[in-house]
């Protein structure tokens, strides 16, 4: 399987799937809105395209990925674009947006998985949950939602913050979050690239939510240094967005791109993904 591939947003997750697809022989384009990135987009064997600004090609695309992120206004792609990407939703053989599980709200720790009617408490989960809608609304556009749990991998985790000092462990009794390894959303994304399937949601996390002091607690161990400090949630001195991720609490099932798409996780669970980044930086001297 090849194509031309183009997306909007081509950032942390864009390029680990790039990454994977430029061996294979596919054509990829991804936009930036920083002209200084247009080095690293290349390094992911993809052709840099500054947006808003450089004229956005879509003739001969097959594939299109949508990661920008929307705001009150809506969607940024769709604003600017939905007349012409309605009018060749025939020319597509797969669209992806990359979504977040925020649309599901808060379960009190309860399991959820895509049959759960999203009830978005923030901010950001209501975007992004009217930004799938305004997706889903363009005739015979061949859309596949994925949502998202929180994004981890190389240069995003807690080894760099904990060398620096500083990182605590907020404790909120009965708290969890689920998290993915950015390299196990590029495969699930690459999965169903191989198997379209319009319409389809899938959530995209690992096997295992759990409390985030337990992260770096582990994290601290794995690299021999002390436990961070303990503190309290209701007392933590956090930002409003920081605080308001305590707001929701649910864990998310993730059955649907195992059965669905045939994935198995390189990365099941914290333990695995934070031991290979750990190994990584010690075969690196960082």
């Amino acid at each position: 399987m090849t194509g031309t591939h183009f997306s909007f947003g081509h950032g942390y997750t864009a390029r680990a799937l790039s990454r994977r697809l430029a061996p294979k022989g596919w054509r990829i384009v991804g936009t930036t809105r920083d002209a200084a990135e247009k080095d690293a987009i290349r390094a992911a064997g993809a052709k840099p395209l500054v947006w808003p600004g450089e004229a956005p090609d879509l003739d001969g695309v097959t594939h299109l990925l949508i990661s920008t992120a929307p705001t009150a206004k809506g969607d940024p792609v769709l604003a600017a674009l939905r007349d012409e990407i309605a009018a060749r939703a025939g020319q597509f053989d797969w669209v992806g947006y990359l979504s977040t599980t925020a649309v599901y709200g808060d379960h009190q720790g309860g399991w959820v998985d895509e049959t759960t009617p999203a009830t978005p408490t923030a901010e950001r989960g209501r975007w992004r949950l009217q930004a799938e809608q305004d997706w889903a609304a363009i005739p015979g556009l061949p859309l596949h939602i994925f949502r998202l749990a929180g994004i981890y991998g190389p240069g995003r985790g807690p080894f760099s913050k904990l060398k620096k000092g500083g990182l605590r462990r907020i404790i909120k009794p009965g708290q969890v979050f689920s998290r993915i390894h950015v390299e196990d959303i590029a495969q699930v994304l690459e999965a169903s690239m191989r198997r379209p399937d319009p319409g389809a949601i899938y959530n995209v996390c690992d096997d295992e939510p759990v409390p985030p002091q337990d992260v770096i607690g582990y994290a601290a161990q794995l690299q021999g240094l002390p436990l961070p400090p303990a503190v309290d949630f209701d007392t933590a001195d956090l930002t409003p967005m920081a605080r308001s991720f305590y707001n929701e609490n649910k864990r998310v099932r993730n059955d649907r791109i195992k059965t669905d798409l045939g994935v198995t996780l390189k990365y099941p669970n914290y333990r695995v993904g934070l031991e290979a980044l750990h190994a990584d930086q010690t075969l690196k001297g960082s």
